[in-house]
C-alpha cells in the first residue's frame, strides 16, 4: 500500500472538523465512528432532523461541508475513509466532475477483489431521485459506485486551494429506517428508499471488515 493511512476512531463532528493540511499530501483517513450519527450536507437545514428525537435515541447530528444528502452512520454498518489528493497531483482534475472517476475506479477494483461483482462507476453529473435531496444515497453523483443499480460507495468533495478531499462511505449494510425516522420523511419512504442502496456484507454473504476494504482500496489506487 502506497498512500498512507491514518486511523481515528471517535464522533462524526470530530472528524468533519478536522482542518486540511497545506501543503496536503496524498492519505488515506480512515474514521471509526463510536456511536450512531446522521451526518447533514453542506446545504441541508438544521431543521431537516427531529433533534429531540435524536437526543432521546442518542443519535449524534453532525454536518459535512461538502453537499449531498443526509448520512447514516453506525458502528459496523459503513466504512468510512477520506481520500486526500493535493492539488497538481497526477491524478487530480480540474473538472469537478471528472475529478472523481479515478477514485471511483479504485473502489470498484477494491470491491471486486473482495467478491462483489458487477460494480459500475457513475462518470457523469449529479442524478437526483424523490429522494436524494434528503438521503445521500437515494442520488448518484461522480464517481460513485452502484451494483446493480443500488449505491453502495457514496463519494462527496471538498476543495481547496491546497487539494481535494473525497469523502467515501462504503455501504456495509443498507438500513434506511433510523434515517427516514430523524428526517421525518413520512409513511413509506423506508420502503421506496430500501432498493436505492445496497451493502458489501449483503452482496457477498459475509461480515466484511472495515480493515479488509480500507486495505483493498489502498492497494486499488494509483502509485505515485
Amino acid at each position: 500500500m502506497t498512500w498512507p493511512v491514518e486511523r481515528r476512531r471517535g464522533s462524526a463532528a470530530s472528524f468533519h472538523a478536522l482542518e486540511l493540511l497545506d501543503p496536503m499530501r496524498r492519505a488515506l483517513w480512515w474514521f471509526e465512528v463510536t456511536g450512531e450519527a446522521v451526518v447533514l450536507g453542506s446545504t441541508q437545514a438544521d431543521t431537516v432532523v427531529d433533534r429531540a428525537r435524536a437526543e432521546v435515541s442518542g443519535v449524534e447530528v453532525a454536518r459535512r461541508r461538502s453537499g449531498g444528502g443526509a448520512v447514516w452512520l453506525a458502528p459496523g454498518e459503513v466504512t468510512w475513509v477520506d481520500v486526500l489528493v493535493p492539488a497538481g497531483d497526477r491524478v487530480w482534475d480540474d473538472d469537478v466532475v471528472a475529478a472523481a472517476s479515478w477514485l471511483g475506479e479504485a473502489w470498484a477494483a477494491a470491491l471486486g477483489s473482495l467478491g462483489v461483482a458487477g460494480c459500475k462507476v457513475h462518470h457523469g453529473g449529479l442524478v437526483r431521485s424523490t429522494w436524494s435531496d434528503a438521503v445521500c444515497f437515494a442520488g448518484l453523483g461522480p464517481g460513485e459506485v452502484t451494483v446493480g443499480g443500488r449505491k453502495v460507495v457514496g463519494i462527496s468533495q471538498r476543495r481547496t486551494r491546497a487539494g481535494a478531499r473525497f469523502q467515501c462511505a462504503a455501504l456495509h449494510r443498507w438500513v434506511p429506517g433510523p434515517l427516514v425516522e430523524l428526517l421525518d420523511l413520512g409513511a413509506g419512504a423506508t420502503d421506496a428508499l430500501r432498493g436505492s442502496a445496497v451493502g458489501v456484507d449483503e452482496l457477498t454473504g459475509t461480515a466484511t471488515t472495515a480493515a479488509a476494504v480500507v486495505e483493498a482500496l489502498g492497494e486499488a489506487l494509483p502509485p505515485p
